[in-house]
């Protein structure tokens, strides 16, 4: 897996056990799909930070996978929202993709919850994508979400039958200042100079 880096329990990337994702998202699973994320051409890495301004628009999600005859799901989940130290509405929903044909993208999937770009309020958040093969097939996922806030990825890929996952990514963002207060601030140190 691209941008993996060390191993955890079970041949997990590192970075997701070290991050939380195992245990606040989904449970020690073994990767058996690649999977890349790049924003605007920008290929992340586990557990990297990106600002708010630079994943306001969908992501592209390359995943390996066999053969064009296996379809994936792709879900979106920010487990600190709305305040990781007080995260009561986790997971809040970003994005559901599913019937993503292998070795394709995300872009060749069907969008079943619309992208909605991460706005992190209060401190550093993660956002979590986690990949699962469809073993149904094209169409097996049945139950769409009816709420972003207090998903749960756990239940959701219970539901639709959809197994353990096949790979996971996750990076960090938190609040950008705002062009006003980082003019004011510089326009205050000139001031005093």
């Amino acid at each position: 897996m691209r941008g993996s880096g060390a191993r955890g329990e079970g041949n997990v990337p590192l970075a997701l056990v070290l991050g939380r994702v195992i245990g606040d998202v989904v449970d020690v699973f073994s990767p058996s799909v690649a999977m890349s994320v790049a924003y605007n051409g920008k290929q992340l890495s586990n557990g990297c930070e990106c600002k708010p301004s630079a994943v306001s628009s969908p992501p592209l999600v390359s995943i390996g996978g066999a053969d064009l005859r296996s379809f994936f799901t792709l879900v979106m989940t920010d487990p600190d929202s709305p305040n990781p130290s007080d995260p009561t509405m986790r997971e809040y929903l970003h994005w559901v993709v599913t019937d993503i044909p292998g070795t394709t993208s995300s872009r060749f999937g069907r969008e079943l919850v619309a992208y909605e770009a991460p706005k992190p309020v209060v401190g550093i958040h993660r956002y979590v994508m986690t990949l699962f093969k469809q073993s149904g097939g094209r169409d097996a996922v049945k139950f769409k979400p009816l709420a972003r806030p207090h998903f749960n990825t756990r239940n959701f890929a219970r539901i639709n039958d959809l197994g353990h996952p096949v790979a996971a990514f996750y990076f960090n963002s938190q609040k950008e200042p705002s062009p006003s207060s980082s003019s004011s601030s510089s326009s205050r140190s000139h001031k005093r100079q």
